[in-house]
């Protein structure tokens, strides 16, 4: 019986409201539109009483489609499983909510033709504005969807999109590692990054790394990248032992998890053998060993950045793309432990 009336409730129509009231579907849509202030008070008392017997509920998609407003926001991130975006998105996602407007994301799984799918389907949504981070290898598509509807990018730069950014100082976080490392007394730092594909946030810290250790001296470094020969490049890392203490320095919680893995299946024993500092906080880095040390991202500030510089594009902000670096969180565990 239940799910009957709840049937029934579905099909409750605007026109079903006004027979049943005794007034035009003019009168009922601008009841429910906002403008009951119009209405005799004794009409706007009937309306209620009716829409609450019922059971009529407007379909707001509709509305504001009307209106050419449909308060939503789409978001389209590269890897959902990826810590990182799942953070970053509880950010924007509670942004929206307390501005009344709801989230549509879509996930590319790193695939470029799901970049295009999704696209268009946030096109057929009419989502209101566009928070993007995504891989962007054709971004001929972002482009073309960008001089339709405001756009925020998140993490990565895309040289072609002259739009707001908002992500990490990726300088400040990797002179912050080499400067704990340094001051631990670690003198052999090898960098672990995933694949260097042209993603922007990557490619700066790689950078950024050497540039750093090009500075300190008495300092080494190497880079290594995560795929299949991860576990021999580590092997062969930690056997060249004869420049001094070696710490790790991973890129972000993929690599870190990855080099976790390698470092335990190797029979390393953690951190003893070597040290190892992370660019992001996860919530197993203390579970770890003596816990690893991390530079935290402030993904909630970043996911909320990224909604209010939208904010204020759809609301008519017209200054020139801004770049907004939020600055990385020291939190020290066992992993940096002194090796003066």
């Amino acid at each position: 019986m239940t799910d009957m009336l709840a049937n029934t409730r579905e099909r409750v129509t605007i026109s079903e409201v006004a027979r049943v009231a005794g007034v035009s579907k003019a009168t009922v849509s601008r009841y429910i539109g906002g403008d009951r202030q119009l209405l005799a008070e004794a009409t706007a008392k009937r309306l209620a009483e009716v829409i609450e017997r019922l059971g009529y509920r407007p379909n707001q998609m509709a509305r504001g489609l009307k209106r050419g407003q449909t308060r939503l926001i789409g978001m389209l991130v590269a890897d959902i499983l990826n810590p990182y975006s799942v953070a970053v998105m509880h950010g924007v996602e509670t942004a929206c909510r307390q501005h009344g407007y709801s989230l549509v994301v879509c996930n590319t799984n790193r695939d470029d033709e799901q970049e295009r799918h999704h696209l268009v389907a946030l096109q057929s949504y009419n989502v209101e504005g566009l928070i993007v981070n995504t891989l962007g290898h054709h971004p001929g598509e972002l482009l073309n969807l960008q001089r339709e509807i405001p756009m925020v990018l998140v993490d990565r730069q895309l040289p072609e999109l002259k739009v707001d950014l908002v992500g990490l100082d990726n300088a400040d976080a990797v002179e912050q590692a080499l400067d704990h490392l340094q001051a631990q007394g670690y003198r052999d730092i090898l960098a672990v990054t995933e694949p260097l594909d042209g993603t922007s946030s990557r490619v700066e810290r790689v950078q950024a790394f050497g540039a750093s250790i090009s500075r300190r001296s008495g300092m080494r470094h190497q880079v290594l990248e995560v795929t299949p020969g991860l576990g021999a490049g580590l092997a062969s890392f930690l056997a060249a032992s004869g420049h001094g203490p070696q710490a790790i320095f991973t890129c972000n919680g993929v690599a870190t998890l990855a080099v976790t893995r390698a470092l335990h299946d190797s029979g390393c024993s953690l951190f003893e053998d070597v040290g190892l500092i992370a660019l992001d906080e996860l919530d197993w880095y203390p579970l770890v060993g003596s816990g690893i040390t991390a530079l935290a991202q402030p993904t909630e500030r970043i996911g909320v950045a990224a909604f209010n510089c939208l904010l204020d594009r759809l609301r008519g902000e017209s200054a020139a793309p801004r770049r907004i670096d939020f600055k990385a969180d020291l939190i020290i565990r066992g992993s940096t432990h002194s090796r003066e």
